[in-house]
């Protein structure tokens, strides 16, 4: 009997252990990461192509990949990777790091395991320590396993719709500012500051923008800024050369040192920009003028700026757009990075004291503000964009970087009224 019992007893033992192993398998899910739109450099080396990394033989560059986890946990990788011969690498989150031997056409390596303590990004680095070929690896995608991930885990699923381009430039933010219709808003007056250290390579900060354009300032290289004003032509197209003559945009005049020329990829018009080596930490002041013509259905868009290095107000450029006869309408600022390359790094800009003036010479403050997001936000491919009213008092937006603390799309803000009318006289604007 007691033979019997023990041997009953141990048999339950067995399922209990069975049935605990079966629910620790079932939480450990598993997903595959493409490399083409996941991955980064840490120096801005161009290896990463849409199937993957390729060329990895810098041992100064450094590769980071980010997924964002809802849950603490284990969490697994498996490289699908391949090198010409051998390579040593090593795989780290955080302070942990893990040696990695790659062989002569590995496909799947086990890259090791972490035990992730918090939820939100995380960024996964590799690193190339010795090699006999050509390259440390070429890398496809990354398995990622364990208790920490799940069906909520945030990458850049696939590239359907060119996502792994949109994916690594990241997510574009707006504030739309809010307008009564029955305002003939005649003029647009916003301030712009970039805060020290934000102004990363990449960065386009729109101050100024309106149904048919935008105006802002641009970090365009290590060495160029510039100030960038752009009118779309009425004909939908994305090459500037199928524009008709009578839809095509007409530029009226332009300020000093302004280039002016055509646009495309993203819609076609007109463009303007002054290179300016504008400062990171200075209010910067941007003011727009549309007047429309309904005798012959156009509308005439002018810009200026100011900047207090030079304290006087400066022409842009001015444009007329045909097919058009309309005050300015759907308001708003915007905040995005054009350079892939530069996904990685965060940004953030603030905006201030918002008026329109309208076309009987009355000047009204706009305090309002939706935050919104781009199609990458709406996706849930990326989520490290932010935005509303900053402890400043002013509105902000940030993006990129792979921050963990996002904001939540379509919210309402409002700051507190200034009661600081723009000290301009429009009447001598050059």
């Amino acid at each position: 009997m007691k033979k019997t019992l023990s041997l009953s007893l141990l048999i339950c033992c067995l399922f209990s252990v069975i049935s605990l192993h079966s629910f620790a398998t079932a939480t450990d899910t598993s997903v595959v990461v493409p490399a083409g739109g996941n991955t980064f450099t840490s120096n801005n080396e161009n290896i990463v192509k849409k199937n993957g990394v390729s060329g990895w033989n810098n041992e100064n560059t450094v590769l980071e990949i980010y997924v964002r986890v809802t849950q603490p946990g284990t969490l697994k990788l498996l490289l699908n990777a391949s090198t010409d011969d051998k390579s040593t690498i090593t795989a780290a989150i955080g302070n942990q790091s893990k040696k990695i031997k790659l062989t002569k056409n590995d496909t799947l390596v086990n890259a090791g395991e972490w035990r992730v303590k918090d939820t939100g990004y995380i960024k996964l680095e590799l690193k190339g320590v010795e090699k006999s070929g050509n390259a440390f690896a070429d890398i496809r995608s990354y398995t990622v396993s364990g208790t920490a991930v799940n069906s909520k885990t945030v990458f850049v699923k696939n590239n359907e719709g060119n996502f792994f381009y949109w994916g690594r430039r990241g997510p574009s933010v707006h504030l739309g500012y809010t307008l009564s219709n029955d305002i003939k808003a005649e003029w647009f007056y916003n301030e712009i500051t970039v805060p020290v250290g934000e102004d990363v390579i990449g960065s386009y900060y729109m101050a100024n923008g309106f149904a048919e354009g935008y105006f802002g300032i641009q970090v365009n290289s290590a060495t160029e800024r510039r100030i960038l004003f752009s009118l779309w032509s009425p004909y939908s197209t994305n090459d500037p050369k199928q524009i008709p003559a009578d839809q095509q945009i007409v530029m009226l005049r332009k300020g000093e040192g302004v280039h002016t020329g055509e646009f495309g990829n993203e819609g076609s018009g007109g463009q303007s920009y002054l290179r300016y080596d504008w400062k990171a930490g200075n209010t910067y002041k941007f003011l727009l003028h549309a007047q429309p013509d309904n005798s012959n259905n156009t509308t005439t868009y002018t810009a200026y700026f100011f900047a207090p290095e030079k304290n006087e107000w400066q022409l842009v450029a001015s444009f007329k757009r045909p097919k058009t006869a309309t005050y300015l309408k759907h308001l708003h600022s915007f905040l995005e990075n054009f350079n892939p390359e530069q996904g990685n790094k965060t940004r953030k800009v603030l905006f201030g004291n918002q008026w329109v003036c309208d076309a009987n010479g009355k000047w009204i403050e706009l305090t309002d503000a939706k935050f919104t997001g781009d199609n990458t936000a709406h996706s849930g491919f990326r989520m490290d964009y932010a935005g509303g009213l900053d402890k400043s008092g002013l509105f902000y937006l940030q993006n990129c970087g792979f921050f963990s603390n996002y904001t939540q799309l379509n919210g309402n803000y409002k700051r507190p009224a200034t009661s600081k009318q723009p000290v301009v006289d429009l009447s001598k604007l050059p």
